[in-house]
């Protein structure tokens, strides 16, 4: 394969992904008509039609689509190679920005990073504990982790975890006094203990399933926190009722402080996932962070 030929195949890739002649010129850095004359002079070298054009769209051909199917598995493999080559020459070394809600970093990676740094004494792991949202590009971080749920759907995500369930929980004398709730909408006559995410205005409604659909609860009480941490030491208080994921009270119930409540309304979702952006290039420090965390999670 010569130079121009590959060239020509990024080309045509490019405008497959980007769907028009425009957007390719713009991210290959070239002029539309320059990159048009480039596929024409490619087709005529290879003596078949790889684009259908119109004056509105452009598409592949079958043709055009299998040969750039083909190249993109192919490329994607050189750039593999070539990663593995530049790290075996040496130790993967720099710095690794994380960006992770506190109950991720408390799950996933608060047991390995001793193990990782020990392993890597030439990376360096700067960890961001917040329950806010992030957008990792923008703020310069490497990965993030975050629940799946919560996720953009144009990033790279790794589940890191089984999917999880939140559980309203209360404390026996709270019941004793106020009643067990015997659905959802019974909250909201009960003091619950509520829960704003950092950056939020709005409080957090309780979600909760029936007749396969969430629905949500704008449920209100005396008590507000940022951290849920906080909300069930409230409720083992007896302040009130409080929701949480399950492995987090779930200690609580075994030992008596808590009672579960309407758990037929409860159901699974994403648990945490490690995330980065689909384009952005990544280091060796990087690429043996994503890997340590991969690798913890199949355990």
């Amino acid at each position: 394969m010569t130079e121009r030929d590959y060239a020509d195949l990024q080309a045509l890739r490019c405008i497959i992904e980007q769907g028009s002649f425009v957007a390719a010129a713009r991210k290959l850095r070239m002029s539309r008509s320059a990159l048009s004359e480039a596929i024409r002079r490619f087709e005529a070298r290879l003596g078949i039609q790889l684009l259908h054009r119109t004056t509105r769209s452009v598409s592949p051909t079958p043709a055009g689509e299998r040969l750039a199917t083909r190249f993109g598995v192919a490329s994607a493999e050189i750039e593999s190679a070539l990663r593995e080559a530049v790290d075996a020459g040496g130790e993967a070394a720099g710095a690794v920005r994380v960006h992770a809600q506190r109950l991720g970093y408390e799950t996933v990676l608060r047991t390995m990073l001793p193990g990782f740094v020990e392993r890597h004494p030439r990376i360096s792991i700067e960890v961001e504990i917040d329950d806010a949202g992030a957008d990792i590009v923008s703020g310069r971080f490497d990965v993030g982790i975050r629940l799946g749920e919560l996720l953009d759907q144009d990033v790279i995500a790794v589940p890191l975890q089984p999917p999880m369930r939140q559980i309203a929980v209360a404390a026996p004398a709270y019941l004793e006094h106020h009643g067990e709730p015997k659905h959802p909408r019974d909250l909201l006559g009960h003091r619950c203990i509520c829960f704003r995410w950092p950056g939020h205005d709005a409080l957090y409604n309780w979600e909760f399933y029936e007749d396969d659909a969430w629905f949500s609860v704008p449920v209100s009480g005396p008590l507000i926190f940022n951290d849920q941490r906080a909300t069930i030491d409230a409720a083992i208080a007896g302040a009130g009722i409080a929701l949480w994921v399950e492995s987090e009270v779930q200690p609580h119930i075994g030992a008596g402080r808590l009672i579960p409540l309407l758990l037929p309304y409860t159901a699974e979702f994403p648990g945490f996932a490690l995330y980065y952006a689909r384009h952005r290039h990544r280091s060796p420090a990087v690429n043996a962070f994503i890997a340590a965390l991969r690798s913890a999670a199949r355990r």
